[in-house]
This record gives structure tokens, C-alpha cells and sequence, in this order.
């Protein structure tokens, strides 16, 4: 397994770059309303980060240096990816309105999640492999979820925004991967982190965005052939981590709620009826 060095990795922690980003350029390319309720939904998920990171502080995984060092890092470059996120909206006239909720408050389910969350910390040593491996499916999925939005939006100021953050969220995921791959070698380990993903795993924002915006993210992002095979690959390459071969992920949850929307008579991924 190869050696991680996170004094590379920190110093390599920067805010995302927007110098060359042509912001006046954004308004001279059309902007299809699909792609504006993506970019909502996925620059609410960027500025929510703070109260994920909240949650974190009451578990064992802030008591691990490394991983404290990373979450510094990772916090940081989070914020900037929803303030970048939210600027391309205001530059295409569709700036982003307060949220109902004040900035940073929990619902009800978050409040409840958190503490369930702090009492798995506390009664189970091995939590932080929890953590990483809950860590790595996401940032897995939020980087071809922004590699995909470029794919279908074909705007070359947005291609170029998400390309670069992107960027940041491989280096996460390497980090997450990695620190998964590591504490996941004893087969204990890995089967209780197996049994917990298998029971409570669902894709970025859920519980943080209504149950039919994540639904539509899903059928809008990887309804269609090559949206699947996207999502295959996620599932694949978290199949590679201990004890995760058999492991049914991002597909699986499109067959049985996306797909299973559009059974319904429900609106498909791309705005049709």
C-alpha cells in the first residue's frame, strides 16, 4: 500500500482558483434550467459542509491527528467550492436566495443523526474506519457527479469551474480512500463498517435536500447510458476497499428510486414529461 504523505497533501491545500475564470463570459452561453437546479442543489451540499463538520467535532475522529489535519484542509476547500458555485449562478442571473432554515441549523433527522453518530464514536474504538469509508463513497460521487454536470451542461466557463473543483475533490478522495483502505485490514473492522453502509448509505444531500431533489439528481446525472456506467465505476472502485467486494452502492439506489420514480409517471431526468 503506498505511503501517504500528508505534509504534501496539506500543502497542497489551497482555495480553489478562479483567476481565470471568465465570469463575464458566463451570461453569453445558455444555461438550461436543469443545469440551474443542479448547481442549487450542489452549491447548497458545498455550503452545508459546516454543519456536517459540526457533527464531527462530538466523535473520536477529530482526536486523530491526521484526520483533524485533513478536516482543517477539507473544510476549507469546501466553503470555496460553494462560494464559486454560487457566483456562476449570480454571473447566469440566478443568484442564490436565503435558505428557510438559518445558514448552519439542523433539522430534526441531522439533530438525531449527530447523536447517534457521537454514540458510535464513543462505544465503538474503530469509528474514524466508518468515517472514511462513509467519507470516500461521497467524495467519489461528488467528483463524477461535477464530471458529469460538465459533460451535459457543455458550457466552457462552467466546464472549467467544475473541472477545477473537481480537482479538490480527488484529492479527497484519495485521502478518504486511503485512510479507508488502511483501517479496514482487520475483517472485524470492515464487516461492522459493511453492515453500517449496507443499513444507512444514501447519495450526497440526502436529508439535507427534499427527498425529490435528490431523486432527480440521480435520474438527471446518471439516468441515461453513460450516466450508468459513471455510477457502475464509483461502485467499482469501492468494491477494491476490504470487505466491500459484493458491496451494491450508487447503481443500486438509482434502480430503486430514480427508476422507480420514472415508473411512477414521475418527471424523467432530463425535464421531460
Amino acid at each position: 500500500m503506498p505511503v501517504f504523505d500528508l505534509d504534501a497533501w496539506v500543502a497542497r491545500s489551497r482555495a480553489i482558483d478562479l483567476g481565470e475564470i471568465d465570469w463575464e463570459g458566463v451570461s453569453r452561453h445558455p444555461v438550461a434550467p436543469e443545469i440551474i437546479r443542479t448547481l442549487r442543489y450542489m452549491q447548497d451540499i458545498e455550503s452545508h459542509t459546516i454543519v456536517y463538520t459540526r457533527s464531527l467535532l462530538a466523535t473520536r475522529a477529530i482526536a486523530d491527528p491526521e484526520v483533524a489535519t485533513f478536516l482543517a484542509c477539507w473544510l476549507y476547500e469546501e466553503t470555496f467550492h460553494g462560494l464559486a458555485l454560487a457566483r456562476f449562478l449570480q454571473a447566469a442571473g440566478q443568484p442564490v436566495g436565503e435558505r428557510e432554515r438559518p445558514r448552519g441549523s439542523e433539522s430534526f433527522p441531522q439533530w438525531l443523526e449527530a447523536r447517534l453518530t457521537a454514540m458510535l464514536s464513543r462505544a465503538w474504538p474503530d469509528f474514524c474506519a466508518v468515517h472514511m469509508m462513509w467519507g470516500a463513497i461521497n467524495e467519489l460521487s461528488a467528483l463524477t457527479a461535477y464530471r458529469r454536470l460538465a459533460a451535459l451542461a457543455n458550457h466552457p466557463v462552467l466546464s472549467g469551474l467544475l473541472e477545477r473543483i473537481a480537482l479538490d475533490e480527488s484529492r479527497h478522495f484519495f485521502f478518504y480512500y486511503r485512510q479507508a483502505e488502511r483501517r479496514m485490514q482487520r475483517r472485524a473492522v470492515a464487516r461492522v463498517a459493511r453492515l453500517i453502509v449496507d443499513r444507512f448509505w444514501a447519495p450526497v444531500g440526502s436529508g439535507v435536500q427534499p427527498g425529490a431533489e435528490v431523486v432527480f439528481m440521480a435520474r438527471y446525472l446518471f439516468g441515461d447510458d453513460e450516466g450508468r456506467a459513471a455510477a457502475r465505476k464509483v461502485d467499482d472502485t469501492i468494491r477494491r476497499l476490504p470487505g466491500f467486494a459484493t458491496v451494491r452502492l450508487l447503481e443500486a439506489w438509482i434502480e430503486r428510486h430514480a427508476e422507480a420514480a420514472d415508473g411512477n409517471g414521475g418527471r424523467n431526468g432530463h425535464g421531460q414529461q
